[in-house]
């Protein structure tokens, strides 16, 4: 086909296409002029770092930025939450009318955008280029300008809010979680404690950690019992030495004085004045200031050498009183003062004797005289003493080698359970301590959260009041509609005229019976074609004018007055 053809064809359909184009553009410009306009308010949301450097200071909050605003989002934009906003701010008030809560919402959230804005940085633990998230920005559209700003601006403050709060909350969980760790780990040691202190005492010195010294206890004392040994053998000797000097030596030698008269000791004195007391008691009252002298005398040295009056003794005093009675009667005679004085002087000795026997007495062994027994004597009784206490010595060492000996057997048998118990010990030390330095972190952390010095959103721009509307784009859809309406009316036209296989050219006729025609006769309307086109074209005319009109007066009454529509449109293309 060539241009001819086309425009041959073009003027068969021109009808069908014109009127399709028309058709289209006629809906393009309805829908452009009719379609309410929707505002859009945004908030742009900058992400700050943490003032203080987080070598210093170390955050708990280990979540990325986008991860957290993901998070935030899903908190903000829960049903409960964007409800109270629809409520607060009557939104949907015609949808509310007919749709469940539910769809209201569905309907809440489309309008609503959170765009993360991120840019190229570089990571400064692993130095590579890397995308991070600097900010974001959070959005309402709504076909009232002013109910799109307060609505972005309460979205805003949710946001900032929830961040604030999901971050002081994180914060002190951690802290809360960090604490009660440290208290059960607290708790545990103590009781790892106590058991380690009831095992040491079970133990009774035989722990794996003082088998050292228990050894070396061990040798220490055995060399010890060595020496005791041999200082027991060498006392032993000199025992028998002593013994056979003083076997030697009499221990009752008098001592006597520069003049030769032999020297008493208390003893002696004591029972010489004792003698002369039972002499004198015949002769002398008891009343008697000599008898109350010598009485006092006896008592005295009695105390002083810690003898009392012997039964025997008195006995023996009292022999030789009877003794002398029966020779001073051979001489005398009874009548005699010696031998009526040697008559009470048995009598009283007799009377000593009967009351000394009553009284149990204590055997008194005489004392030696001799210096040289009294010198050896002293050194055995040294000797002995030695000895004595160097066995109780020797005793004692053996127990503590059995005990030293017990104690290094009982090593090896106790140190497993031991060994479990110092290293539950020391490894719950381990955890306590790194357990209370992060504790310490954390709470460093959480004030570094609630001082708001930590990272941080910051509202660099505000909500403003939309003055041009987000959509819909009016040139964009006159454009479109136009490009569609040419399209669709010559695409139609196409398709009309590909369906039609109707001959209506010579050339036609020669490709279909391979013969050229004689000759070409046009088409001559007569006057009743001509009435009849000119009937059509005008009820066309009538009919598009109508509609038109008529799409102009339900539009004015309906939907927006004309003269409004004018400026409107006027002021969208920038023409007033």
């Amino acid at each position: 086909m060539n241009l001819k053809d086309y425009i041959a064809a073009f003027h068969r359909r021109r009808k069908l296409v014109l009127l399709t184009g028309l058709g289209l553009l006629s809906a393009s410009l309805t829908l452009a002029f009719l379609w309410p306009p929707t505002y859009k308010s945004t908030a742009t949301i900058l992400i700050e770092e943490q003032e203080i450097p987080s070598d210093l200071v170390r955050s708990t909050i280990t979540s990325y930025a986008d991860q957290r605003i993901e998070t935030i989002k899903q908190q903000v934009m829960s049903r409960t939450t964007l409800w109270k906003v629809v409520e607060q701010f009557n939104l949907y008030q015609d949808q509310r009318k007919n749709s469940p809560a539910e769809e209201i919402v569905k309907r809440f959230v489309k309008d609503i955008e959170v765009e993360v804005i991120s840019a190229d940085v570089v990571d400064k633990r692993t130095q590579h280029a890397t995308k991070a998230t600097i900010a974001f920005t959070v959005a309402y559209q709504n076909r009232s300008p002013e109910l799109a700003q307060q609505v972005a601006n309460e979205l805003t403050s949710l946001f900032l809010g929830e961040n604030l709060k999901s971050r002081e909350r994180q914060a002190q969980e951690t802290t809360s979680f960090l604490q009660q760790e440290a208290e059960n780990l607290a708790r545990h040691i103590s009781e790892i404690d106590e058991k380690v202190a009831a095992f040491k005492q079970r133990a009774n010195g035989a722990l794996p950690e003082l088998m050292p010294l228990n050894q070396q206890l061990m040798n220490q004392a055995e060399r010890e019992l060595m020496d005791i040994d041999q200082q027991v053998r060498s006392l032993e000797e000199r025992k028998a030495y002593l013994e056979g000097e003083l076997a030697t030596i009499k221990p009752n030698t008098p001592i006597l004085s520069v003049t030769g008269e032999r020297i008493l000791d208390s003893t002696e004195r004591l029972r010489a004045l004792r003698a002369e007391y039972a002499g004198a008691a015949a002769n002398l009252s008891a009343d008697h200031p000599d008898m109350i002298k010598m009485k006092q005398e006896i008592e005295a040295l009695e105390r002083e050498t810690g003898q009392l009056p012997d039964a025997e003794e008195a006995s023996k005093r009292l022999i030789d009183a009877r003794a002398a009675l029966v020779a001073d009667l051979e001489r005398l005679g009874n009548e005699h003062p010696d031998v009526l004085r040697a008559r009470r002087k048995i009598s009283a000795l007799e009377e000593e004797v009967h009351r000394l026997r009553a009284v149990p007495s204590k055997t008194i062994n005489q004392r030696p005289e001799n210096p040289a027994y009294i010198n050896l004597q002293a050194q055995l009784n040294s000797a002995t003493s030695s000895l004595d206490a160097l066995r109780k010595t020797r005793l004692d060492i053996k127990h503590r080698l059995q005990e030293y000996a017990k104690r290094l057997e009982k090593g090896p048998e106790i140190e497993p359970e031991y060994l479990v118990l110092t290293r539950d010990r020391d490894t719950s030390g381990q955890k306590y301590q790194d357990i209370r330095s992060r504790l310490l972190e954390a709470k460093v952390a959480e004030g570094l959260e609630v001082q708001r010095k930590g990272e941080r959103f910051s509202l660099i721009d505000p909500p403003s009041l939309p003055e041009k509307p987000y959509k819909p784009n009016r040139l964009a859809i006159l454009l479109l509609g136009f490009i569609l309406a040419v399209g669709g009316g010559a695409g139609l036209g196409a398709a009309a005229e590909s369906l039609d296989h109707s001959i209506r050219t010579p050339d036609q006729i020669v490709a279909l019976t391979q013969y050229f025609p004689l000759a070409v006769i046009p088409f001559m309307p007569n006057e009743e074609d001509v009435s009849h086109a000119r009937l059509r074209r005008r009820v066309v005319q009538t009919a598009g004018i109508g509609a038109f009109a008529t799409a102009l007066l339900l539009l004015h009454v309906f939907v927006v007055p004309l003269d409004v529509l004018w400026f409107t449109a006027l002021r969208r293309f920038g023409m007033e």
